[in-house]
């Protein structure tokens, strides 16, 4: 689960270690690496773009987002790539990229109709003929949120040597109409009180994300339940989307 709500320097500063590279990264890396210019919506603090160019990435890479202080940790690691501070609607979009890429469950983050919609219309002009576009959201059937509680808790350390304590939990009692809302608290034995965040995150079943990404002119061409490549299934962790411009 990632939280998105990271508008403190501090907190921002944690978002790293709190998320560290796995699995999903090394998948939209394999993405990038192939792509020409690329958009990355809602890069965080953008560990993305910047693996991708520290490796020698020549096309264009771009990375939105819309907390300030995840783009100061971006442009102090990479200032070699474009970061913009923001959403889909900051600008209009004619088909500038290959490849548009929502990571970290930041699809999730949308969590009414028209944000949604929006979101797609926009990345369907950003992108080029043939281009692709990538997310992932949780598969809602394997009902994730259920293990967002307090008893577990996700230790860090802090850039300045603060250990700190992550735990989440989910407010009232789950997922009504696919959104679930939660709290994200931060606590620390050096710190006068805890920090808490607040959040909701939206679970759309496969069905409901085909009508929305048609709807916008894009196509799923391929879905994967997980990020080795495994078809959807209900149990499936994930719902892993590549979709493409409907009349390409």
């Amino acid at each position: 689960m990632v939280d998105h709500s990271f508008a403190d320097l501090s907190l921002a500063a944690l978002y790293d270690s709190l998320n560290p590279w796995g699995p999903g990264d090394d998948f939209y890396l394999g993405l990038v690496r192939r792509a020409g210019d690329v958009l990355d919506v809602g890069c965080g603090t953008g560990q993305l773009l910047r693996r991708a160019r520290a490796e020698g990435h020549r096309g264009r890479l771009m990375g939105l987002d819309p907390a300030a202080a995840m783009l100061v940790q971006a442009r102090a690691a990479r200032p070699d790539v474009e970061w913009v501070l923001g959403d889909t609607r900051v600008r209009r979009w004619d088909a500038e990229f290959d490849l548009v890429v929502m990571t970290g469950h930041a699809f999730q983050a949308l969590v009414g109709d028209e944000e949604i919609r929006c979101c797609l219309r926009a990345v369907r002009e950003a992108l080029r003929p043939g281009g692709r576009f990538v997310f992932e959201v949780g598969n809602p059937a394997a009902r994730a949120w259920e293990r967002w509680t307090p008893e577990r808790t996700h230790e860090t350390v802090a850039a300045d040597g603060t250990p700190v304590r992550v735990t989440h939990e989910v407010l009232d009692g789950g997922p009504r109409d696919g959104r679930v809302r939660f709290t994200e608290t931060y606590d620390s034995d050096r710190w006068p009180a805890p920090r808490v965040s607040r959040g909701v995150l939206r679970f759309l079943d496969p069905g409901s994300l085909a009508g929305f990404l048609a709807a916008a002119g894009l196509a799923v061409v391929a879905q994967y339940g997980d990020w080795d490549g495994r078809p959807p299934a209900p149990a499936a962790p994930e719902i892993i989307t590549v979709a493409t411009p409907a009349d390409c």
